[in-house]
């Protein structure tokens, strides 16, 4: 914010409580700064290719991207994307902490499958690269360089858990819980009895406030307070409702995961990730659905096997196949609601939509769960108009390294790097989405 803006806040008295909601508005924003976000989305355990990519280049959705469909004109998936990050650790481990960071794993006691033990990843993750990069100039510098939103992640700390990595051996944990992220957000701590009252407390100081704004800044400051108070009456909500309360996740990997809670969690994670993006508070997210070898047992779709058993299943298994389908749809509707949650927003002080400013990522840590292949990664690309990515289409690559496509990610931002992760898988420069 420029000094002009803190004098103007200064001169009206306003609390430090109150900045969260003020920083952000498209009044305070330096003119002329084109605003670029980056969401990275994650699901695991592979998915079902003949239900996922589409035919050739058109994009003809089959069943899991179906729920994507109203948005096909923002979309690109890119097939023939692998990790050939090789090394210590098992395929699951190196699928989900060499994903973002596209370098080895350091050696360790963790055993995992049949493969070689290893440790955390030996370099910082892709996420936090351009976090780095953004940080490090004022007119794109915010509150929080990222924000690490998870949806019913366990509790425990090891490489199938961790895709963020803030440098080597610097795994980052996901927020799970919608009632810490707030407090997060807002500089509360995690108290039920402080929480409802955080729009409360400045209120006067916004009302003084509001007088002096713009009427576009006073209508973003509203929608701001609205869906805070609506975030603390579902919380409190929440609380009173012992049934849907956050369980204590797993502590053992293979016990399964039942959270039947977590469409909620999930909303309510989009919803505070759109709106910190809106006010400005960070422009690089991620969001992480369970963990690698994770057992959720969906049981809001009517899947009764956890999530990571069905995924060993054979291709003959109808069923499985069928619940594995329904799984994946279920990861596709969430991000289809991300995607019309940022379409549905004006973009801040500058044109178009959100969804038009930022650029999602959706990916896993493995191509086909039985298989436990690293070739062809799910990836599909949402938005990033802004970012010079060329959507409404599908490309298909000839075997190559994701390296490369961090590549590209870092320079639609600016970042223009010249390698990432492990310099070989480099080789041929980014790849061309424009």
């Amino acid at each position: 914010m420029s000094p002009t803006r803190r004098d103007f806040l200064r001169h009206l008295g306003v609390s430090s409580a109150a900045l969260p909601f003020l920083t952000g508005l498209p009044g305070f924003a330096a003119e002329g700064k084109k605003k670029q976000r980056l969401i990275f989305l994650f699901s695991p355990n592979g998915t079902i290719p003949w239900e996922f990519w589409p035919e050739g280049q058109e994009l003809q959705f089959k069943r899991i991207l179906k729920p994507l469909e109203p948005y096909k004109q923002h979309l690109l998936t890119l097939k023939g994307v692998n990790n050939k990050v090789d090394g210590d650790g098992d395929r699951h481990m190196r699928g989900m902490s060499c994903l973002l960071t596209g370098t080895e794993l350091f050696p360790g006691n963790i055993q995992g499958g049949s493969d070689t033990p290893a440790g955390w990843a030996s370099g910082i993750s892709i996420d936090q690269e351009i976090k780095n990069f953004l940080q490090s100039r004022e007119e794109t510098k915010t509150r929080f360089g990222s924000l690490e939103f998870g949806v019913a992640v366990p509790n425990r700390a090891d490489p199938w858990t961790r895709m963020c990595y803030a440098g080597p051996n610097q795994p980052i944990a996901p927020i799970d819980d919608p009632e810490q992220m707030l407090g997060k957000l807002y500089g509360r701590m995690k108290d039920r009895e402080t929480l409802v009252s955080i729009v409360d407390d400045v209120r006067e100081d916004l009302a003084r406030v509001s007088k002096n704004l713009s009427a576009e800044d006073r209508a973003r400051l509203e929608e701001h307070l609205t869906l805070v108070r609506e975030m603390e009456n579902e919380l409190s909500q929440a609380d009173q409702q012992t049934d849907l309360a956050h369980p204590v996740p797993d502590i053992d990997p293979n016990i399964e995961l039942v959270n039947d809670n977590t469409p909620r969690i999930s909303r309510m994670q989009i919803d505070l990730l759109v709106n910190a993006m809106a006010n400005d508070m960070t422009r690089v997210a991620t969001l992480q659905y369970m963990r690698s070898v994770g057992m959720a047992r969906m049981s809001w779709l009517g899947v009764k096997d956890g999530h990571h058993t069905l995924s060993h299943e054979p291709d003959d298994n109808k069923d499985a196949v069928e619940n594995l389908i329904k799984i994946n749809e279920w990861f596709a509707g969430e991000l289809a609601y991300l995607t019309k949650r940022l379409a549905e927003t004006p973009e801040p002080g500058g044109d178009g939509t959100m969804l038009d400013h930022t650029l999602i990522v959706w990916l896993n840590e493995l191509g086909k769960g039985n298989s436990h292949t690293l070739d062809d990664i799910p990836f599909v690309l949402v938005g990033g108009k802004s970012h010079g990515i060329k959507t409404g289409r599908a490309l298909t690559f000839d075997k190559a390294a994701h390296n490369r496509l961090w590549l590209t990610i870092a320079r639609s931002m600016g970042h223009g790097i010249e390698s990432f992760g492990t310099a070989q898988f480099c080789e041929g420069g980014a790849l061309n989405l424009g």
